[in-house]
């Protein structure tokens, strides 16, 4: 029975499994799913020679980035992206070929899309890891211009002491891609000026275990539109999936 899986640290607040194997049961598919919380990014290896039924795997924090160099191969889109969340694993005389590909880029696209309006032209993304980086690309392809925010500066980003009024006021969109407020750390939260947000803003938070984050519920009493990332997870899983079955 083929298998494939989930790889990051940690897994806990994951839907992943569930979503995959309910798909399977639905559609009478004999596969299954699993979680493969890995300490470090080298033990894919290890993993790799365990389950040598595994055909794919997803990647999630903090391995986004980690697992490029152990790729055999990269899609263009990924490469550019610099983020890989879909790892296809081929057989070849033998041996295990990886193929990384991003499907981030669709489900966030593809999610965020309904609730965008003509002029919304400016967004703040919330973090710089491997999701970031999903996000800022597929804002970029929209025509939207992005300022990345973390807590080091940089050439490339603001940080979040220097979120002003002006600021939040002119970025109508507002994404976190950081984890917090994951479960089960759910009093958390990105520590930008709330008091500024409006119901002109859209606050998208990537984060989907609780439903509803502190980043959400704080935008939303101001009168913001919110979304959290459970679509975009279904939506990225289902491309995973015709990745994985060579059709993507």
């Amino acid at each position: 029975m083929n298998m494939y899986g989930l790889i990051g640290n940690p897994l806990g607040h994951s839907f992943s499994a569930k979503f995959f194997n309910e798909k399977f049961r639905k559609e009478g598919i004999e596969e299954s799913y699993n979680l493969f919380p890995l300490p470090d990014i080298l033990c894919v290896n290890e993993m790799l020679r365990e389950n040598k039924e595994l055909k794919g795997f997803n990647v999630t924090i903090p391995y986004k980035e980690q697992i490029i160099p152990l790729l055999d191969s990269i899609s263009k889109e990924a490469a550019e992206i610099g983020a890989v969340n879909v790892v296809r694993v081929d057989n070849y005389e033998g041996k295990q070929w990886l193929s990384g590909f991003n499907t981030d880029v669709i489900g966030f696209r593809e999610s965020i899309r309904p609730l965008l309006r003509p002029e919304m032209k400016k967004a703040l993304v919330l973090g710089t890891g491997g999701a970031s980086r999903s996000v800022v690309y597929a804002l970029s392809n929209m025509g939207i211009r992005v300022t990345l925010v973390s807590r080091a500066k940089n050439e490339n980003t603001i940080t979040y002491s220097e979120l002003t009024k002006d600021i939040i006021e002119s970025n109508l969109i507002i994404v976190n891609t950081t984890p917090l407020g994951m479960w089960p750390e759910i009093d958390r939260c990105p520590d930008i000026p709330y008091q500024f947000i409006t119901d002109r803003h859209v606050c998208y938070d990537l984060v989907y275990n609780p439903e509803e984050t502190q980043f959400l519920i704080k935008s939303k009493e101001k009168g913001a539109v919110i979304k959290n990332g459970i679509e975009m997870l279904h939506l990225q899983a289902l491309a995973a999936w015709d990745i994985w079955q060579d059709k993507g």
